[in-house]
């Protein structure tokens, strides 16, 4: 199998048409293995999937270091994205803060390249937008990083319909990275036809729904202790875990039907709703590595489309996307 490429957004970016959420190989989705996530990273160049995805909050820096390490052999293999804002400390591991701040955002990208070993970020994203700072700062600080030589382009997360149109008059953003899967499909209203309309590529995050569309998250202890998918995803809790397990038994069947697992064919939903949308899903073993690109090869018919819309009605998934306090993050 080859992984084909794609244009991500119009600024002249090529990633592969599926890439690689690294988040969850240094924190949030149980146990660290930086061994098996060392080797998952080189298959997934093997494979073709070259388009990377982590951020400086993500194990406080351990992802981008650990990324780095097979960066120093094969950094012209792959397209690196990473992102600021979600501001951390490693000595207080309890802080969090959003910093748009444009002294911050060049700190910030210092380092970052430091800690992946590399000279240029290929896509700098701002994590979450700073409601104390102007996005037209954010991005002006932004945009003299790529004048300086230290990013080639500029994204934004969670952003709403007037920030992404505000920032990208100070400077064209090539990708907005946001939430979007068979059970999260909010950016369908407003998000998706703004970014279309001014040429911005869309990443969807979590196109598994943090593991659970998988179907191999079949009851709460499948969540290890260290998993922190329970305390911050209400989806995953309560009464919600169980209402939610009802409508991904429902595409398990589809799935099966269709000789695919439940997880490709969510994924392969995603996909199917167009090239200028490039999923990045996230995992730390080569297993599931292998079994996502696969997704990539999976035809689906409007009527299969249709089919797994009816499953998933958005009116039966049960819980909000994030606990109350990350909810707040998200700009409106």
């Amino acid at each position: 199998m080859s992984m084909k490429t794609v244009k991500l957004g119009s600024q002249g970016a090529v990633v592969s048409r599926e890439g690689l959420g690294c988040m969850g190989m240094s924190e949030f989705y149980g146990e660290r293995n930086d061994e098996e996530s060392t080797a998952t990273l080189h298959r997934a160049i093997d494979l073709g999937v070259t388009f990377w995805d982590t951020a400086d909050t993500y194990g406080i820096g351990d992802n981008e270091e650990l990324l780095g390490k097979t960066l120093k052999t094969r950094r012209d293999e792959v397209f690196l994205a990473t992102k600021f804002a979600n501001h951390r400390k490693k000595e207080d591991p309890k802080f969090w803060e959003i910093n748009g701040k444009p002294a911050y955002v060049h700190a910030a990208c210092d380092a970052s390249l430091k800690r992946l070993g590399i000279d240029y970020i290929d896509l700098y994203y701002q994590h979450r937008v700073d409601p104390n700072v102007p996005i037209e700062e954010t991005v002006g600080a932004m945009a003299e990083l790529v004048k300086a030589g230290k990013v080639k382009y500029l994204g934004l997360s969670e952003a709403s319909p007037a920030t992404i149109r505000r920032a990208h008059k100070v400077h064209p953003i090539t990708a907005l990275q946001t939430e979007y899967s068979l059970w999260e499909r909010h950016v369908e209203a407003e998000i998706l036809p703004t970014v279309r309309e001014l040429g911005i590529g869309f990443v969807p995050y979590s196109p598994l729904g943090r593991g659970f569309l998988t179907a191999t998250i079949t009851k709460k202890e499948d969540l290890g202790p260290a998993d922190f998918r329970a305390e911050r995803y209400p989806r995953f809790s309560g009464e919600a875990f169980d209402k939610n397990q009802v409508l991904v038994e429902r595409v398990k069947a589809i799935a099966e039907k269709k000789g695919v697992k439940a997880g490709q064919l969510a994924l392969a939903w995603v996909l199917a709703k167009g090239e200028d949308l490039v999923p990045i899903p996230g995992t730390k073993r080569r297993k599931y590595l292998e079994e996502n690109a696969a997704a990539a090869e999976i035809q689906l018919s409007a009527a299969e489309i249709a089919e797994l819309e009816a499953a998933v009605p958005l009116d039966e998934i049960a819980g909000e996307r994030y606990a109350p306090a990350n909810l707040k993050s998200i700009d409106k």
